[in-house]
C-alpha cells in the first residue's frame, strides 16, 4: 500500500495490460454534446488566445515587397501597444470569436460523428481512422466556417492597421465586402483553407488517437487527467504548425486585401517562393506555435471537461 505522501503521476500507465480483465466496450460521445461543447470549448479558447494570433497574422502580412514595418514580434507588439494601447491586441476579435464558436463546434460534432462510425467491436479508434475522421472534421469545419469567417477577420486586421480604415465594425465590415465582392468574397482562398484546416485536424486527431490510445492500453473507458489532456493537446498543436504553416501563410496572403495580386493558391505559392524565398513560407511560426499549443491543449481540456459534465445530465445511451 503507497504511504499518504507518495506522489502519483498522472502519466501512470500500468505495465501489465494484457493480463488485465476485459474493460468493456468504450462509451461513444453523442455528436450533439461534442456540438455543444466544442462551441463552449472555442469560445473560450479565442478570447485567452488572440494577442498571439493577432501578431502572426500581423507578420504574415508585412511582406518583403515593401519595407518591413516589423522587426519581429516583440517590435510587433510594442508598436500596437504604443499606437493603440493594450486593446489594441484585441482588435479583429470579434470577428475571430464568431467564428471560433461554431468552428469547434463543427469540428468536434463531426469528429465524434465520423468517429462513432470507425470504432471497432470494442469502441477502440485506431490512429490511422483518427487520422480519416480529423481530416474529414476539418474539411468540414473549413468550408462551413472557417474560410468565410477567416477571410473577414484577415480583412478587418489588415484594414485597421492602414492608413485609413474603411471598415467600422465586424457586421460593417462584412456588409462592405459582400456589397463590393458578393459572397465570393468571403471565400477567397477556400483551396488553401480547406488543404490547410483539413491537414490541421487531420494532423491533431491522429496524435491525440495514438497518444490516447497509448495511455489507455487496454482500458478504453480509462479517465484521463486534464493534465495529461492538455499536454497531449500541446503536443499534438506543434505537430500541426509544423506540418502545415505553409499553407497557413498562403491562406492568409490569399485572404488579405492585396489577394487580387494572386490568380490562384498555387500562383501565390510560387510568387512568395519566387520573390521572397523559402523563409517566407515560415514567417510567424514562433507566434503560431505559442498561441496553437495553448489553443489545442485548452480546447481538449475544456472539451472533455464538458463533454463529463454534460454525460451526467444529458443521457443518450
Amino acid at each position: 500500500m503507497q504511504g499518504k505522501g507518495t506522489f502519483i503521476s498522472p502519466f501512470h500507465r500500468p505495465r501489465c495490460l494484457a493480463a488485465a480483465a476485459p474493460a468493456g466496450k468504450a462509451k461513444l460521445t453523442h455528436p450533439g454534446k461534442a456540438i455543444l461543447a466544442g462551441g463552449i470549448a472555442g469560445g473560450i479558447e479565442i478570447c485567452i488566445t488572440f494577442p498571439t494570433e493577432y501578431v502572426k497574422t500581423q507578420l504574415q502580412l508585412d511582406e518583403k515587397a515593401n519595407p518591413p514595418k516589423y522587426r519581429g514580434i516583440g517590435d510587433c507588439v510594442r508598436q500596437t501597444v504604443q499606437g493603440h494601447g493594450v486593446k489594441g491586441l484585441y482588435r479583429g476579435l470579434s470577428s475571430l470569436l464568431y467564428g471560433s464558436i461554431p468552428k469547434s463546434a463543427v469540428r468536434f460534432g463531426v469528429f465524434e460523428f465520423l468517429s462513432n462510425h470507425a470504432k471497432d467491436e470494442s469502441g477502440r479508434l485506431d490512429s490511422t481512422r483518427g487520422l480519416l475522421c480529423g481530416l474529414g472534421a476539418g474539411v468540414m469545419e473549413a468550408v462551413l466556417v472557417v474560410c468565410p469567417m477567416e477571410t473577414v477577420k484577415v480583412k478587418f486586421i489588415h484594414d485597421q492597421t492602414s492608413a485609413n480604415p474603411k471598415y467600422k465594425g465586424f457586421y460593417h465590415g462584412v456588409r462592405e465586402i459582400v456589397r463590393a465582392q458578393g459572397l465570393r468574397g468571403t471565400y477567397q482562398g477556400l483551396t488553401a483553407t480547406v488543404l490547410k484546416q483539413g491537414s490541421n485536424q487531420a494532423i491533431r486527431f491522429y496524435v491525440m488517437t495514438s497518444l490516447k490510445n497509448w495511455y489507455k492500453g487496454d482500458n478504453p473507458n480509462k479517465a484521463i487527467n486534464p493534465l495529461v489532456t492538455g499536454v497531449f493537446g500541446a503536443i499534438a498543436g506543434a505537430a500541426s504548425v509544423f506540418g502545415n504553416t505553409p499553407l497557413d501563410v498562403i491562406k492568409t496572403r490569399m485572404q488579405g486585401l492585396q489577394a487580387h495580386k494572386y490568380k490562384s493558391t498555387l500562383d501565390c505559392a510560387v510568387k512568395i517562393l519566387k520573390y521572397e524565398g523559402v523563409a517566407a513560407f515560415y514567417k510567424g511560426t514562433v507566434p503560431r506555435l505559442g498561441r496553437v499549443c495553448l489553443d489545442v491543449a485548452i480546447v481538449f481540456i475544456i472539451y472533455e471537461e464538458v463533454v463529463k459534465v454534460l454525460n451526467t445530465v444529458w443521457k443518450t445511451d
